[in-house]
């Protein structure tokens, strides 16, 4: 695999999860109010500068609005970052021409300012989760691959030299994920109902089965740093990745309700299109890096 090919599958993965979290910031919700409403955090700064109680202020309609509207934002927001993550090319592209040049730099600032957002979501999930650091890292593939993409379009960062931060990535949601599968942190209830909803087992054999999944994401992150190892643990990356970002449309998929299906579910499978495309591009690399031998 070349460089042309490694920006173009990092493209469509940074289109992809942008593009699902616009679609649910601006059409259902995110955890904002983690934040606004952490009474620890906020207690004392609203009543010092502010002419509102504490209770005042979380019971306030028009707080609750601005947090609304401040999630709305975020969404379209993300969607600029879906098309600038199509939109970018190359600098070298550009050499003659400095307003294309220009315009190209600001398409990376807004990767770059995009990549951020998606941190402090990550942040808010983790603190919503009681500050669970593998609820943060989960999510490693997603905000990461904005960056990985940005460092091959401006810094022409040789493509051998992002593949380990790349593998690193893929450990990180991978591993994290396998922590709560088998139970480390609670388990959480999706994942039984999604078993249960796509295979033909009983509750007991789902928590088995997530046990077993959890382990074998384990292993398959520490076969990512093994020279020998590592392809046939990326193909089973791609293949878990892309399964269970399926799960979400397959195990919510109603005929009487496909609006919801493909309203919410789509998308929650969208942004998810990482855990499978990172380790794709880091197997593409290794088979051309074997038939170059």
């Amino acid at each position: 695999m070349n460089r042309n090919t490694a920006i173009l599958l990092l493209k469509i993965t940074c289109f992809c999860v942008f593009l699902g979290r616009a679609w649910l910031h601006i059409n259902w919700d995110a955890p904002y109010r983690a934040f606004f409403w952490d009474e620890d955090l906020l207690h004392n700064f609203i009543e010092r500068f502010t002419d509102m109680s504490w209770q005042e202020y979380v019971t306030s309609p028009d707080m609750d609005r601005f947090i609304q509207n401040s999630i709305k934002a975020t969404g379209f927001f993300y969607l600029l970052a879906a098309i600038a993550s199509l939109a970018i090319k190359p600098e070298e592209n550009f050499a003659s021409n400095k307003p294309r040049r220009i315009f190209n730099k600001l398409l990376g600032v807004v990767l770059l300012v995009g990549m951020l957002c998606l941190m402090g979501l990550a942040y808010l999930y983790c603190k919503e989760k009681f500050y669970h650091v593998g609820q943060f890292f989960e999510y490693a593939c997603q905000f990461l691959s904005p960056l990985f993409l940005w460092l091959l379009i401006f810094n022409k960062i040789d493509l051998s030299r992002l593949i380990l931060p790349v593998k690193i990535a893929i450990a990180l949601t991978f591993t994290c994920h396998g922590l709560y599968a088998i139970g480390y942190y609670p388990r959480p209830g999706p994942f039984v109902d999604m078993t249960l909803n796509i295979l033909p087992i009983e509750e007991p054999t789902a928590h088995l089965f997530l046990k077993v999944a959890g382990v074998l994401d384990f292993v398959i992150s520490a076969m990512l740093f093994i020279p020998r190892l590592a392809r046939p643990a990326l193909l089973y990356a791609i293949l878990w990745g892309s399964l269970t970002a399926l799960a979400r449309v397959v195990a919510n998929f109603y005929w009487h309700d496909l609006g919801h299906t493909f309203g919410y579910w789509f998308w929650e499978m969208l942004y998810r299109v990482s855990h499978a495309s990172l380790p794709l591009l880091v197997w593409l690399y290794l088979r051309r890096e074997k038939q170059t031998d």
